[in-house]
């Protein structure tokens, strides 16, 4: 399966010719036929592309492409049959990534749908070493953390610690948890190694910055959050 597509389209001889082109392409296929139902599927369903007419009952194409934009990044085609640049230019400034006008040849539509989807393959290959949460950023490949852009110096065991607490974000992880998989199951040394690299991260992220990333759960251990 190459991905997730969903069609927005109140035409319901157009939807169903995409529906299944798209399918005879490998893509599983969410239809909707009006710019409400869109919308939420865009937001509820993980989707990987959204073709998206542009003149819509209930939500019209680009108030759905608005909305959209405000919490997905997922590429949007839109389509319309309007040959008029200003529909063109408003739907690209509402953040769509492309456009079609029909009729359309559905060779140049795939061939936009995969455009649309290496791009995005591309991009998040390139920031998959990055985890972020709010102003804070660690990159793996690099090994370097930063607030706000201002680099912040950690000795390999803090940024290994870091690093476990970020991946789990959300998660409460008990200190045995943590010793097990930072400093390794064959470890001798005093438990309570933990809460000095946690003293050693607060003084130089949530102290520093005057945030609170690190959370103490009481009888049980730490967990990373970010409010």
């Amino acid at each position: 399966m190459k991905g997730v597509i969903l069609i927005v389209e109140d035409e319901a001889k157009i939807a169903r010719f995409l529906e299944l082109e798209l399918k005879h392409e490998g893509y599983e296929v969410e239809v909707a036929y009006d710019g409400r139902t869109g919308y939420e599927k865009a937001v509820g369903v993980n989707i990987d592309l959204i073709i998206l007419d542009l003149m819509l009952p209930e939500l019209s194409g680009i108030e759905v492409c608005r909305r959209v934009r405000r919490v997905s990044d997922v590429p949007i085609i839109m389509l319309t049959a309007k040959d008029d640049i200003s529909d063109k230019v408003m739907g690209l400034d509402m953040g769509a990534d492309d456009y079609v006008t029909k009729p359309f040849a559905i060779e140049e539509l795939l061939a936009r749908i995969r455009a649309a989807l290496k791009r995005t393959a591309n991009t998040e290959r390139k920031n998959s070493d990055i985890i972020a949460a709010g102003k804070l950023e660690l990159s793996r490949n690099e090994y370097k953390v930063k607030y706000a852009d201002e680099e912040i110096m950690l000795s390999k065991k803090e940024f290994e610690l870091l690093l476990y607490l970020m991946e789990n974000k959300g998660i409460v992880l008990t200190r045995e948890k943590i010793l097990e998989n930072v400093w390794g199951y064959d470890f001798m040394g005093d438990t309570n190694i933990t809460d000095v690299y946690i003293r050693y991260l607060r003084s130089k992220i949530d102290q520093r910055f005057g945030v609170q990333y690190i959370h103490t759960i009481r009888g049980v251990g730490y967990t990373f959050r970010y409010e």
